[in-house]
């Protein structure tokens, strides 16, 4: 039984009504609902290293369509999800029974986790707080430049847009 045939998706969907259905057709083929995690995968987990037994055929099956359905909630901008989930991609043909395990955790992560979504704000933030140092370039090794612009760049419309970049002193 495939699980994407046993949610019914259409494409319309957000990822919380993947994740409610997924939950559910979890718990078909399971019998149960996934256990509650707060991370997808283990802190210094390293799914290659597994040892395991192979799946037998009818859980390989049922991982191959946990990580199709994962793949889905991705595309719906679960982000969160994406390098656990291309972590246990490559065990797809033959996965053991760690591999499923892991999937079943990360079903579980997002179970608990349904609410969760990239947001975009749409106002500009106010960094009047932040002292950014101001620098004369006028004086640096490149001398004297100016920006050089397109000649046929088209004219701005709507709102303007501000980035914010965060860094640490490691970068």
């Amino acid at each position: 039984m495939m699980l994407g045939v046993l949610l019914g998706f259409k494409g319309d969907h957000g990822a919380k009504t993947c994740i409610t259905r997924m939950v559910d057709t979890y718990a078909v083929l399971f019998g149960e609902k996934p256990k509650e995690y707060h991370a997808p995968l283990e802190e210094k987990d390293h799914p290659k290293l597994d040892t395991s037994d192979l799946c037998a055929e009818d859980d390989v099956v049922k991982y191959q369509s946990l990580l199709g359905a994962m793949q889905w909630c991705i595309s719906l901008c679960r982000m969160d999800i994406a390098l656990a989930v291309m972590t246990l991609g490559r065990f797809r043909v033959a996965p053991r029974v760690g591999h499923l395990a892991r999937a079943k955790r990360i079903c579980g992560y997002l179970r608990k986790r349904k609410d969760g979504a990239i947001r975009f704000r749409t106002g500009l933030m106010d960094h009047s707080e932040h002292s950014v140092p101001v620098h004369d370039w006028m004086y640096s090794v490149y001398g004297d430049v100016t920006e050089e612009l397109p000649h046929n760049m088209p004219t701005p419309k709507g709102k303007p847009v501000q980035t914010t970049t965060y860094v640490d002193a490691n970068l």
